[in-house]
């Protein structure tokens, strides 16, 4: 070992650059001087997180991380993750499932791959993974086999969701578990006493704060990920769920990560609106909405014995089948402007219309509209969608609230819920997800064109 420390000292860094970062400790051990050379090396520890994992500097002015402990954090989260022992990873759930996320949110493509995509879609396939970290949600009180159980506080139900959100429903065995509880996911969806003020009828928690309800989000996501799987082949390649696959969508290219929105917005009259918006509306956008025949619906919410269920427990599991229908939105920013009061202040509100048409149920009075919205941020930084429908005569019939997963300008796309614009109790309402397919460019063709775009134009 003397002789290896005798090396110089680029040539010693460069050779344990080549192991891998799991034996850095083992090394360190081997003597006090190699102890000494290997802790708190930064040049090191930097060298071997960009060789294992995506570079967490999005942009030239994002500060130096703390690669030593940052790098060990990562070491420790993947060690339990390939442990076998189930009860290691139920007492560290917190801390695998907070790096877990971190690790999604701080990943950036290069060329389409993702060091952080590729290890945590591998490592986390594994079924005691799947169980103990993606499975813990309420929804696995019910719906979880004997080893899935839901974790015991609501912030660890919480997170547990959404790092299955994140992940998404796969088409393979783990997606088909996942996609089994569709039943319970369909309850939660259609339970009616979760539409109210504080909820603002959408994926948002009980208790008025608008933090996001990620288990919602779930059920929601098995509801679509199954109807979707269920409903007519033709519709698969055009309307698949982009989150089909570990990860799919919420991983944004590097060269697409915008630079800091600036703290006020410019005023030059010639800066286009799209410029302006960081959310990236203007464009094509593939749709899907489910809804239950609503005399089922209103059965399932108001009959006697449902009534009779305590407002603090599910209702039944649905075997109901929904309807769906396949929707392309067309979308163009109309208005930015400043947060307001009551708005998370790091975005601009972006308010934007546009026409929304079904591709599968023309006939249907409510499959035709013009829609409009906004998105803004949500006190806690996640990308909130409203949409409004706009009928003939200009009657606003629907509403929708939603969630863009994976943040700003996310492919995931925006996962939530539809309900009447007047907050009927009594309904309608139902699960909805929309993701883009296409940028402004196709809109500037299709209104180039003097033709009604036909439904291939909108698809590219």
């Amino acid at each position: 070992m003397t002789e290896l420390l005798d090396l110089c000292y680029d040539v010693l860094i460069r050779i344990l650059e080549e192991i891998e970062p799991e034996d850095l400790a083992a090394c360190a051990r081997t003597s006090l001087a190699f102890n000494n050379f290997v802790k708190e090396n930064t040049r090191l520890y930097k060298a071997q997180y960009l060789k294992n994992f995506d570079d967490p500097r999005k942009r030239p002015t994002d500060p130096e991380p703390q690669w030593v402990p940052e790098l060990q954090k990562l070491v420790k989260c993947q060690k339990i993750l390939r442990s076998s022992d189930i009860t290691v990873k139920h007492e560290n759930f917190k801390f695998v499932a907070s790096t877990v996320e971190s690790l999604v949110l701080s990943a950036s493509e290069h060329l389409g791959e993702s060091l952080n995509k590729a290890e945590l879609s591998s490592i986390l396939d594994a079924p005691q993974n799947l169980d103990a970290f993606m499975y813990r949600s309420s929804l696995y009180a019910r719906a979880g086999t004997d080893s899935q159980k839901q974790a015991d506080d609501e912030e660890d139900r919480q997170l547990s969701a959404k790092i299955h959100c994140l992940y998404g429903i796969p088409s393979n065995t783990a997606g088909r578990r996942a996609l089994s509880t569709h039943p319970y996911a369909r309850s939660r969806v259609y339970d009616l006493r979760n539409y109210t003020d504080n909820t603002r009828w959408g994926p948002f928690r009980d208790d008025g704060s608008m933090r996001v309800d990620w288990e919602t989000l779930e059920s929601i996501m098995v509801v679509l990920g199954y109807n979707s799987n269920t409903c007519c082949r033709r519709f698969l390649a055009r309307f698949r769920p982009p989150w089909s696959e570990p990860f799919e969508g919420v991983i944004k290219e590097r060269s697409r990560v915008l630079p800091d929105y600036p703290s006020s917005l410019p005023n030059e009259p010639e800066i286009p609106l799209a410029l302006k918006d960081p959310y990236n509306v203007s464009g094509i956008w593939s749709r899907i909405v489910c809804f239950l025949d609503y005399n089922a619906l209103y059965q399932f919410n108001f009959s006697t014995p449902a009534q009779r269920i305590p407002p603090d427990q599910p209702r039944e599991p649905i075997t109901t089948e929904e309807a769906i229908r396949h929707i392309m939105m067309h979308l163009k920013v109309t208005k930015v402007e400043t947060p307001g009061k009551f708005d998370n202040p790091a975005l601009p509100v972006v308010h934007f219309s546009g026409s929304s048409r079904s591709v599968d149920a023309s006939w249907d009075p409510n499959a035709n509209s013009r829609i409009r919205g906004t998105v803004r941020l949500t006190p806690e930084g996640e990308v909130r969608w409203t949409t409004v429908s706009i009928f003939y005569g200009g009657e606003e019939r629907w509403r929708s609230e939603g969630i863009q997963v994976g943040g700003v300008d996310s492919k995931r796309g925006v996962v939530g819920t539809w309900f009447d614009k007047d907050y009927d109790v009594h309904g309608p309402a139902g699960p909805t997800a929309f993701w883009k397919v296409c940028d402004s460019r196709c809109l500037d063709e299709s209104e180039s064109d003097d033709s009604e775009p036909t439904e291939e134009g909108w698809l590219h």
